[in-house]
């Protein structure tokens, strides 16, 4: 459960009690009636609040990329955005990742880091027309990593495939076939050749991983 979490069940838990100490006292020994505790009570539910609103914010935006990236494997998943606290604890260089079972089958959850996350709570919020190079790149990492969660594991494959189904994601998320189909391409021209070389290599038009879809990335280039 996130720490938040935790200061909200806590918050509202101290308010409780504040409120169930007072109901028996509500007047002293002399028939005098007490005050509410209204500050205290007020401050713990004021921090509840403050404590929800994020962690609203947060599931909601963790059930939108699920369920694009459910229409991609085909069949439902997690996904889960990295907590500010599980970020602090970070050092992996990965943008997100998925767990393999011991059988050699991915689990159907994925952890997205929490940069990528942002940017794409950012894209979601945006009119999509314009990415940064960054909401390119995190549309792209939850592909990529719903490719792992479909079963490919080599990390070449799964590129090949997240690309031939970024404008797809993209269009699951909210955005317009042209978006989607202009952000897969800015992705292939911009980001693909820059990445390490287990990731470059076997995709492209005719390619050892290339799956014959319609309007892959680099369609432009093979017609006439």
């Amino acid at each position: 459960m996130p720490p938040l979490a935790y200061v909200l069940v806590g918050s509202l838990a101290l308010a409780a009690l504040l409120t169930i100490r007072w109901v028996p006292r509500r007047s002293d020994s002399l028939g005098r009636r007490r005050p509410f505790p209204r500050i205290s009570v007020g401050l713990c539910v004021a921090i509840a609040i403050g404590c929800a609103v994020p962690l609203w914010t947060h599931a909601r935006l963790e059930a939108r990329l699920e369920g694009a990236a459910g229409k991609i494997v085909g069949e439902p998943v997690r996904v889960h955005c990295q907590t500010s606290g599980q970020a602090f604890l970070d050092v992996g260089a990965e943008l997100g990742w998925v767990r393999w079972g011991p059988d050699g089958v991915p689990e159907h959850s994925t952890l997205i880091k929490r940069g990528p996350c942002a940017d794409l709570s950012a894209w979601l919020r945006s009119s999509k027309r314009d990415p940064s190079s960054d909401e390119v790149v995190a549309v792209h990492v939850l592909t990529h990593e719903a490719m792992h969660m479909s079963g490919i594991k080599n990390e070449a494959h799964a590129e090949c495939a997240a690309m031939q189904r970024d404008a797809a994601m993209a269009v699951a998320l909210g955005a317009s076939p042209a978006q989607g189909a202009e952000l897969a391409r800015r992705y292939w021209l911009e980001t693909y050749p820059q990445m390490p070389s287990e990731y470059v290599r076997g995709c492209g038009a005719g390619s050892e991983y290339d799956e014959g879809l319609p309007n892959p990335p680099w369609a432009d280039e093979t017609t006439g």
